[in-house]
């Protein structure tokens, strides 16, 4: 590994001033979104589902992950975060072991949900702590600083409320994890309470109606970090289909003049490998 990115990555973290943590999906994108300014790349499941041709929600193995991870790790210098889902598998032990591969792969931090995936099923409270108890005493035994993010994913596929995430966050947080993260409160008010009551720096996530919600916003509710998801991924898979529809259903070729100039790809490439 060149360098240790833990440590610059969670200095990051910072509770009222959040960085944007930017999901990319190849070299291309995260050497652009570098290039463009951000402090931090992340992986997105969803996003890397969607290059292989596949539907999101445990559609990845933890190898393809962690070689997806690997070069992102290695496009750019900047620290790396994996989203890993829910951590390839239901034992705590698999937890673990997905936090020391993690390690292995360069990466700076990594996020475990509560998911049972390929459903929206939550694991069961106890079950999802001690997952998160493993995966932090994991990360805590590496040689190197390791950002531990653990996500109640309930909120956002309806499973349960705020107040079982809020319980959910909470145990987290007594059970090690560096960040949490909820995806898709409610509303803000909701959101201002996890970042008020959790103890620890909060993730949220910038897709759906938080789209129209400024950094300045975020920044007064307590957010410490703005990851991307798979929104901007999707913003591409848009563009892609606009155009292919004017394309084969039209024969109208104009959207295809909206693209960037293929210098000024070169120039953001570039700069962001530096």
């Amino acid at each position: 590994m060149r360098h240790d990115p833990g440590p610059v990555f969670r200095a990051l973290h910072r509770p009222g001033d959040p960085f944007i943590l930017a999901n990319a999906w190849d070299a291309g994108s995260a050497r652009m979104l570098a290039g463009l300014g951000a402090e931090a790349i992340a992986t997105s499941s969803a996003a890397q589902a969607f290059t292989l041709g596949r539907p999101d929600g445990g559609t990845l193995s933890r190898d393809e992950a962690l070689a997806h991870a690997e070069v992102l790790v290695a496009a750019t210098p900047l620290p790396v975060s994996g989203d890993f889902e829910n951590g390839f598998g239901e034992a705590p032990e698999v937890c673990a072991e997905t936090v020391r591969l993690a390690c292995e792969a360069g990466l700076a931090g990594l996020s475990i949900e509560d998911t049972v995936l390929p459903g929206d099923a939550p694991y069961g409270f106890d079950l999802a702590v001690e997952r998160i108890r493993a995966a932090a005493a994991a990360a805590r035994a590496l040689p190197r600083d390791m950002v531990l993010v653990a996500r109640a994913d309930g909120l956002m596929t309806g499973q349960y409320d705020i107040e079982e995430a809020l319980r959910r966050l909470k145990a987290f947080a007594e059970a090690g994890a560096d960040c949490l993260y909820a995806p898709l409160p409610a509303n803000l008010t909701d959101l201002g309470r996890i970042c008020r009551e959790v103890g620890r720096p909060v993730n949220a996530l910038a897709a759906g109606p938080y789209t129209r919600v400024s950094r300045a916003e975020f920044a007064a509710l307590g957010v410490a970090r703005i990851s991307l998801g798979s929104a901007l991924a999707r913003v591409t898979h848009r563009a892609i289909r606009d155009a292919g529809l004017a394309m084969f259903g039209a024969g109208d070729f104009t959207p295809l003049a909206h693209g960037m100039a293929g210098t000024e790809v070169d120039a953001l490439l570039a700069r962001g490998s530096r």
